[in-house]
């Protein structure tokens, strides 16, 4: 029996609402799921359910203007935002959590270890970057944020309409038959149509995220880092290719990296069970090596 989540919130100090799912035992190995910008927490439901029947707490969150987390009212997304909610998630487990991060979510827990758990904050017992490094290929950076605006304003005519939009953005995997994770990731509004399930100011505003246009403040989190690290690529990512792997090696020389074939950007979505396995594979070892603190 799929282990069922329960819902949890988290209030910023700026006001907003958080929401995230927990799935397996409280006083399980904590793993915090960060998605990637776009998405919503549900992009991790079966990688939850995998790491709860293994006796993890997985929680997996909404990001700020994402799913049903609250949107910013000011419009407000920098990088540092959803670094510092990241903190604040991490801080209210009973034991530093293990951040696995896809793309914003990565990048969002870089900085929030890489500049702020060195001076103030507990941060995270581990990290996992999702396709995501200290340098990246501005040519696919520029392909996601085109995918990300096309039907912005437009929305979609149905379901089978983002379906197909979805298809021709990632060709090489087969469109679902049954829609109904898509549809976690779509709002329908009062016109009849479908949109996405996050706020446009994420990717139009005057504060979005500019973490692929500062490398060098990515690249400086990155040299911060001192907990156990992994990089797990999509071997046909479209982001990082081997170029951004040697940088990030360069600059987290103890950071391990593990590639997935036949998985691009989504690698979690791409290649769900191999993904599951690196990252178990992964935190298994550091559990191992450093025994969590017992409660009390």
């Amino acid at each position: 029996m799929a282990a069922q989540a329960s819902r949890l919130t988290f209030n910023t100090p700026d006001g907003l609402t958080l929401a995230a799912d927990s799935f397996g035992p409280d006083n399980g190995y904590p793993v915090l799921f960060a998605h990637g910008g776009g998405q919503t927490r549900h992009a991790w439901q079966n990688t939850c359910i995998a790491f709860a029947a293994q006796n993890y707490r997985a929680v997996a969150i909404d990001l700020r203007g994402h799913g049903a987390s609250d949107w910013a009212p000011n419009g407000d997304y920098r990088l540092e935002r959803f670094a510092a909610d990241l903190t604040l998630v991490a801080d209210s487990f009973n034991k530093p959590p293990a951040l696995v991060g896809a793309s914003l979510g990565g990048m969002a827990g870089l900085i929030a270890q890489g500049e702020k758990a060195p001076t103030d904050a507990r941060g995270f017992s581990a990290i996992v970057l999702v396709d995501i490094a200290t340098r990246m290929r501005m040519d696919g950076v520029e392909k996601i944020i085109g995918f990300m605006s096309e039907n912005l304003n437009s929305g979609f005519t149905s379901l089978e309409d983002a379906a197909d939009a979805v298809a021709r953005y990632l060709p090489n995997r087969p469109r679902p038959k049954d829609l109904s994770g898509l549809q976690k990731n779509l709002r329908l509004k009062e016109d009849g149509r479908y949109y996405w399930h996050w706020d446009p100011r994420f990717i139009t505003g005057d504060n979005r995220p500019e973490g692929s246009r500062s490398p060098d403040r990515l690249e400086m989190a990155g040299r911060n880092l001192s907990i156990p690290t992994l990089l797990i690529r999509g071997k046909q990512s479209e982001l990082i290719d081997m170029d951004s792997v040697r940088a990030f090696q360069e600059h987290v020389p103890h950071a391990e990296f593990v590639d997935v074939a036949h998985a691009g950007h989504m690698v979690a979505g791409d290649r769900n069970d191999v993904f599951s396995d690196a990252v178990m594979t992964f935190l298994s070892s550091q559990r191992e090596a450093v025994p969590m603190p017992t409660d009390g």
